[in-house]
């Protein structure tokens, strides 16, 4: 999530893509089933939430139904079992962005910062984040967050090391893009309130921004983009399982013919998120909370 009212759009405009419903279905399986560049994996189960500890089986059991589709997972945290998740998915041979979760409790941050240490210093990290939507939740203070990608990058060989957040936060910030190896950076046009019409057109101005603040000489992913199936609308986007469907169409041909590396939010549905983000955090998964596939 990156909700920030002073970057809110709202446009309107004709329809994206002149198909029916069911012709997005199968154009969004064909795509799914040609497989995506990554997906953002949380292995939490109906009636779990961070703060619970996750089991090898429930993390196995979930990332052996997304294999056949993706080549990266990204995960969030490397306590409370989400540190497995990086050593089965090579196991499985996917590669893994993996994040250290940075809050305001620092003792817990140290842990995740030793925990991502040790992932790397195992061979099961491709790319490491130190932190996620760090400044956008203002839980640390900048010098903070890059004393943290300091110590990460002082210790870690032969892995990029970057930090995730919001688009815009590595041009209000650019010691942070200039400490990073690689720019990690979220882009939702949904939650800018901009129309599904024009929500690609947008996610690409998102991208070059993230491509400036790293002044052109750096990699830039985008580690989550997506469209909710069900929930509140926000100004001109509008949660539905039509624009789902169309929004991923869209990225994802997008991504495959241009080479950008994208990451899809998210894999499953997960109930725990409507506690912050109201009805439409549970609706982001490709997969339902039953690890059913949504189309």
């Amino acid at each position: 999530m990156s909700f920030r009212g002073d970057k809110f759009m709202s446009l309107t405009g004709g329809p994206s893509l002149a198909m029916t419903s069911d012709q997005l279905t199968v154009e969004a399986r064909k795509l799914l089933d040609a497989g995506i560049h990554g997906i953002c994996f949380s292995a939490y189960d109906e009636g779990q939430a961070p703060g619970d500890q996750l089991s090898e089986a429930q993390i196995r059991r979930k990332l052996e139904i997304l294999k056949p589709h993706v080549g990266w997972v990204r995960t969030f945290s490397c306590t409370e079992g989400n540190e497995i998740i990086a050593r089965v998915a090579h196991e499985l041979g996917i590669k893994t962005l993996v994040g250290a979760w940075l809050g305001d409790d620092l003792a817990k941050n140290e842990d995740e910062i030793a925990g991502l240490i040790a992932l790397c210093a195992e061979g099961v990290v491709d790319v490491a984040a130190v932190g996620n939507e760090v400044l956008y939740r203002e839980d640390l203070e900048s010098n903070q967050l890059l004393d943290y990608i300091n110590r990460v990058k002082a210790q870690v060989q032969g892995v990029p090391v970057g930090y995730v957040d919001a688009y815009y936060e590595f041009t209000d910030y650019p010691a942070i893009a200039d400490a990073c190896d690689i720019i990690l950076a979220n882009c939702y046009p949904y939650w800018e309130g901009c129309s599904l019409e024009y929500s690609l057109m947008y996610m690409k101005q998102m991208y070059q921004e993230a491509k400036n603040a790293g002044r052109g000489q750096k990699r830039v992913i985008i580690t989550e983009t997506g469209w909710p199936s069900s929930g509140q609308s926000i100004g001109g986007a509008h949660a539905s399982f039509e624009n789902s469907l169309k929004y991923f169409i869209n990225s994802s041909q997008w991504s495959n013919e241009s080479g950008i590396e994208m990451f899809y939010f998210s894999s499953f549905d997960e109930s725990w998120k409507v506690e912050k983000e109201g009805d439409v955090g549970a609706a982001w998964g490709l997969w339902d909370k039953n690890e059913k596939l949504k189309f």
